[in-house]
């Protein structure tokens, strides 16, 4: 058995339905009278944009997260654009990446004028970077590797360090996932050159919109932080603390601020991170518990064995995949029958219409990750998730798999 919903102090933890039309949505929110009376403390304090609240933050995202620096930007793609701006990725690069991934960093590679070059994913219960295909797509032209921890899992960051340092090319940690999950008791956004992380209205910790970049690295922290406001050396709250008088503008830079508002949501979100991360870690046990129905009828539960505790893992997702595509497609017509929401992580990123035009003979070697997008159905996780809704889910998946076999 598992421990019920997380509880606050001094009432219950409750959902916000996104959707009445869901009986139980992929995600939900989980707020209470700390995330009220934080923003109305904003509301009052009159000061909105970025301040004390976004300052204090970063402090304590430092502190949890065990990192260096921590700049609290606009959103998790904010981040990933600051880091390849701030390696100084541009025209003539190519930076690898994962074709399993959210559409940000392949489009972020794009806006600084370098080129994805995509590499496929270890297995199909093991959605993240092969290491070895990485190695084989470095060339003299590649300036990063982006390892994206899908579902807040972490790719095998010790062998993708390894690699980009004996190849003298930077690791950038796509850690919107995997906010508190760890590998050898270092932080996600920590192991490399940079991080970044996002605060999503279904990530682990939420403001609705929002991010952060981490990085041990000095020079990297103050180029994000410039390019963060405009490339200025000082912040409109520096002039009204009385602490600078004017600035000055050292490169181009953009308006991805983080407000006082959503500072103060992450803040109280941060202090819960630990207990929804936990129950989460025990939802995916009772997934893990309950799967074997559907391993007899051809499905995988995407890292099956991987270890959750004490925080391997987030668990921002419960992917699972199917015989088949049309196996999953009929999974998804079933729970949807039943009201439970499902969803996809991701489409396969190549077949895009905006990545798919030119030579297409590459894709051939993203067999992996195609069959793995083409089959794999996000099954709802979400702090206060009780068991009996895992099961309910799983019933619904279950039916589907007796009704429909998988292609011969």
């Amino acid at each position: 058995m598992i421990s019920p919903p997380p509880r606050s102090s001094s009432r219950p933890t409750r959902p916000c339905t996104m959707s009445i039309d869901w009986e139980i949505p992929l995600s939900d929110v989980s707020f209470d009278e700390r995330e009220s009376k934080a923003v109305l403390g904003v509301l009052r304090s009159g000061w909105l944009t970025m301040g004390g609240q976004v300052q204090t933050f970063e402090e304590e995202f430092v502190e949890a997260a065990g990192c260096r620096h921590a700049i609290a930007v606009s959103s998790g793609t904010a981040g990933l654009h600051l880091a390849l701006l701030a390696l100084d990725i541009g025209p003539g690069d190519e930076v690898i990446q994962p074709a399993v991934n959210f559409i940000a960093s392949a489009n972020m590679t794009l806006a600084v004028g370098a080129a994805p070059v995509f590499a496929d994913i270890t297995a199909l219960e093991t959605p993240t970077l092969d290491p070895g295909d990485v190695e084989r797509r470095i060339t003299s032209r590649t300036k990063a590797v982006v390892a994206m921890h899908y579902g807040g899992f972490p790719a095998d960051v010790a062998r993708l360090r390894e690699l980009c340092r004996a190849h003298d090319i930077a690791l950038i940690e796509d850690a919107c996932h995997a906010v508190g999950a760890e590998v050898e008791g270092a932080g996600m956004g920590s192991w490399g050159a940079i991080g970044a992380f996002s605060f999503f209205s279904n990530k682990n910790m939420v403001t609705g919109e929002g991010g952060m970049v981490t990085t041990g690295d000095d020079s990297l922290a103050d180029s994000v932080r410039r390019l963060r406001s405009h490339g200025m050396t000082t912040l409109t709250w520096d002039r009204h603390k009385g602490h600078a008088y004017s600035y000055d503008v050292l490169r181009p830079g953009f308006n991805y601020r983080i407000d006082e508002l959503r500072a103060a949501l992450g803040r109280v979100q941060l202090g819960k991170l630990a207990e929804f991360n936990d129950r989460r870690r025990k939802l995916m046990e009772a997934y893990r518990e309950r799967f074997a129905p559907l391993e007899e009828r051809g499905w995988m539960l995407a890292f099956r064995d991987a270890p959750l505790w004490p925080r391997a893992s987030s668990c921002h997702l419960c992917a699972a995949v199917a015989p088949s595509r049309e196996v999953r497609d009929a999974a998804q017509r079933e729970l949807k029958s039943r009201r439970i929401q499902s969803s996809l992580h991701y489409p396969f990123i190549p077949a895009f219409s905006a990545f798919s035009e030119g030579d297409e003979a590459w894709r051939e070697t993203l067999t992996r990750s195609e069959a793995f997008c083409e089959r794999e159905i996000t099954l709802p996780l979400f702090p206060a998730m009780t068991e009996s809704m895992v099961e309910r889910v799983l019933e619904g998946v279950v039916t589907s798999a007796k009704t429909r076999q998988p292609s011969r």
